[in-house]
């Protein structure tokens, strides 16, 4: 990987120093089974430029000897904080851990190992444009700005090795993280135990996201199959085709309802689209939603998608508020290829990179365009990095033949399964695990544990089985009704009363389904403090979860029909109004039924009609909420598991 037989030179002569230091480890304040300790480490792993950097590491000893083999816990980004995630990674690696060491560190520039900061991120509106603002930070970065590419993790991790004294390494990466173990791979391959690649980058990533683009249709087809959009829609991927040809021929926009009953009228755009996909990755729901969203859409009903495109658009990594963004750039700057001339003005490299994704064709990236390539790629931020390196050769190094598991979510967009399958026709006998249901971070986010089964048997030396299909937890929702005159009339009633009766159920499905996407994407399920959440109607007012309380001021699903009240594990008490409906109130009536009067008629729905058309059935609720602990998970299944029991459409 060095150049210069000077550069492995020095190489060579910074490795007794780094065998000679020691790491003094010491129990963490807030836990007795993990320690805390630092290692420095040079700056310039090659010993031309002076200067070192402290990394902030963890250690979860092995439980059974000695162990002479660590496991290196890496983290995504770049710019993401490893250490909160030492137990969790502890738990998800299980027995494998317990003769080996775990180390998660910060990586150089994050977290508690010396992040990088720069003034320009933390005063944005000081600037004029994201181009002038990643070039004063760069500047402000200065000539060291260079020594935070995966290569110099990689010399981190070699270190730490030394210095703990260990003989080989299993390297556990996780989306960016597998890019930092190959590359240390191909490196030192001698010293490397296994490879566990969760959510793959392979070494040399394609710049403007070419294999996200093409997994697209695929997924949206996956959500789709065996009739669960019926119903919903015929073909997602024609629908979205549509919805974004209507949006290059003039501006989209939505009308969405903020928490506050307050509606605001959004711009949708094809980036917009490409932020909702990407956060499908985390929630087998939210994918659902999106061909429903997309479908309405394409049908003239745009407040879904801007209900969801407010909810959900914001699903990038770097909006994580522990996420450092001067790591990021300098990192993905220094190292990505991009095809232009670092030498070459900004806007000389972005009319560059233009060209080169015209050579590719207007097919490659359909139904979205190389314009929202463009966009979504790092590429019109790093036209302005201050560059003072050329750009680095490509990782061709060959992957050592060791044993290799390699998992990949069959719903990933922002790794798909092409990435997977690339890194694996590099190693022999390496396993790889295609999970289906499961978008990214498979480990985390599997619905079942056919993952840590298979990571379990690759160090057991047993045969890894094939995950199996399990039919979906969620299918897309029949398309929001426009007015009242499109919903039939609940069973056994007739006119107004049974139209607005249906529209009450479909309301109560819809909030079911917007509680737990809430609960979900805030991250609410994982911890373990009753939330507060609040979040819009699609047509008018809101829902506040207070608690194990859920309270509703004029939510309105259904144009025309609102509700407002409140709903517990213990009962409910609403009142039905609105322009156009039968008014009056419900409760919980007898065996969980709903009863009361609507139209000055009595109305009651048992609970067993009902159950076909459940809002959270068994099945969903169990594996979106198993496994999850604390007050919110225990708050969300008491009111959820009415919801689905008796809240749905009649």
């Amino acid at each position: 990987m060095f150049a210069t037989c000077a550069c492995a030179f020095a190489l060579v002569c910074l490795r007794p120093l780094a065998a000679q230091a020691q790491i003094d480890w010491t129990p963490c304040e807030n836990s007795n089974e993990i320690a805390c300790g630092h290692l420095t480490v040079p700056l310039d792993p090659s010993g031309a430029t002076p200067g070192t950097i402290t990394l902030a590491l963890h250690r979860h000893r092995a439980a059974v000897g000695e162990a002479r083999t660590a496991i290196i816990a890496l983290a995504g980004g770049p710019g993401q904080p490893a250490l909160p995630f030492t137990e969790q990674f502890d738990e998800l690696l299980g027995p494998i851990a317990a003769t080996r060491d775990l180390i998660a560190f910060d990586q150089r520039g994050i977290g508690l190992s010396q992040p990088l900061s720069c003034h320009a991120f933390e005063h944005p509106s000081t600037y004029h444009s994201f181009g002038a603002l990643i070039q004063a930070c760069g500047d402000q970065l200065g000539p060291d700005r260079v020594f935070y590419t995966s290569a110099d993790t990689v010399a981190d991790i070699e270190a730490i090795r030394q210095a703990g004294g260990y003989e080989k390494l299993v390297l556990y990466g996780t989306s960016y993280g597998t890019k930092v173990a190959e590359e240390y791979a191909q490196e030192y391959p001698s010293h490397v135990e296994a490879l566990v690649l969760d959510s793959v980058v392979p070494p040399n990533p394609e710049p403007f996201g070419r294999s996200t683009f093409e997994a697209i249709p695929r997924i949206l087809r996956q959500v789709c199959a065996d009739r669960a959009c019926a119903g919903v829609t015929g073909n997602p991927v024609a629908d979205l085709a549509r919805v974004l040809a209507r949006m290059r021929r003039a501006p989209l926009r939505g009308r969405a309802i903020a928490a506050d009953g307050s509606a605001h009228t959004i711009p949708l755009g094809s980036g917009e689209l490409v932020s909702m996909l990407l956060a499908g990755d985390f929630s087998q729901l939210l994918r659902a939603e999106i061909v429903a969203s997309v479908a309405a859409a394409a049908r003239g009903d745009a407040a879904p998608l801007a209900r969801l495109v407010s909810l959900a658009g914001g699903g990038e990594e770097e909006g994580q508020e522990d996420f450092d963004n001067p790591l990021y750039y300098a990192t993905r700057c220094e190292e990505q290829a991009f095809p232009w001339n670092r030498t070459a003005s900004p806007a000389e490299r972005l009319a560059q990179a233009k060209a080169a994704l015209r050579g590719l064709g207007a097919s490659v990236f359909a139904p979205f365009s190389a314009a929202d390539a463009l966009e979504l790629s790092d590429a019109p931020a790093c036209a302005y990095w201050p560059y003072s390196t050329p750009a680095p050769a490509p990782d061709d190094a060959p992957l050592p033949d060791v044993p290799t598991l390699i998992l990949s979510g069959a719903d990933d967009l922002r790794t798909p399964t092409a990435n997977a399958r690339e890194v694996a026709a590099e190693i022999p006998d390496a396993h790889l695990l295609v999970v289906p249901d499961t978008g990214h971070s498979v480990l985390g986010t599997e619905p079942t544990s056919c993952a840590r089964h298979a990571l379990q048997a690759l160090f057991a030396d047993k045969p890894i089985k094939s995950c199996p299909t399990l039919p979906p937890a969620w299918r897309p929702e029949p398309l929001p009704p426009v007015a009242l005159g499109q919903v039939r009339a609940a069973r056994g009633y007739s006119g107004l009363t049974g139209r607005t009766l249906h529209a009450v159920g479909l309301t109560l499905q819809d909030i079911g389904r917007q509680l737990l996407l809430q609960l979900t994407l805030s991250g609410a399920l994982e911890t373990f403090s009753t939330p507060n959440l609040s979040f819009g109607g699609l047509r008018a007012g809101w829902a506040r979860l207070e608690g194990d309380t859920l309270k509703l001021h004029d939510y309105t699903y259904v144009p025309g029909v609102s509700l407002s009240g409140s709903i517990d594990s213990e009962g409910e008490d609403l009142q039905v109004e609105g322009s156009g409906d039968a008014h009056g109130n419900l409760h919980r009536g007898p065996h969980r039924s709903l009863a009361g009067t609507l139209g000055g008629h009595t109305v009651t729905i048992p609970a067993s009609s009902l159950d076909s058309a459940a809002i959270v059935g068994e099945d969903a609720r169990e594996s979106s909420l198993s496994g999850r602990g604390g007050s919110a998970a225990r708050s969300a299944a008491r009111l959820l598991g009415w919801l689905g029991d008796g809240g749905g459409s009649a």
